[in-house]
């Protein structure tokens, strides 16, 4: 076919899986118990720089757990290069396509 000239690429995608383009985001599961979002905090701090957390930090208000788990989780999530099994977390992992970011906390 005349009209069919070039080199052509064609790209499926499937709904259970976000394109590699699209910004993601990992936050903590609201279903979690404390318990499980402190060892969330504790293990991605020990991994990641989490002084954004600190008091007077950018995200340190609100001050409460699941906030500081999410915000941790995520720090670590981005560090790894946002693949799935690093928003697990035990399953207290949720990765979103919405911006969590608020006032002048950005989620990076």
């Amino acid at each position: 076919m005349p009209w069919l000239k070039g080199n052509y690429l064609l790209l499926f995608s499937s709904s259970s899986s976000s394109s590699p383009f699209q910004k993601t985001w990992c936050v903590a599961k609201p279903s979690s118990s404390q318990a499980t979002l402190l060892e969330n905090i504790n293990f991605s701090c020990s991994q990641v720089d989490c002084a954004i957390l600190q008091k007077g930090g950018a995200c340190y208000t609100p001050d409460n757990v699941i906030n500081h788990a999410s915000i941790a989780m995520n720090l670590y999530y981005q560090s790894k290069g946002r693949n799935n099994w690093n928003c697990q977390f035990k399953n207290s992992g949720l990765i979103t396509v919405s911006d969590p970011s608020y006032g002048g906390c950005p989620y990076l």
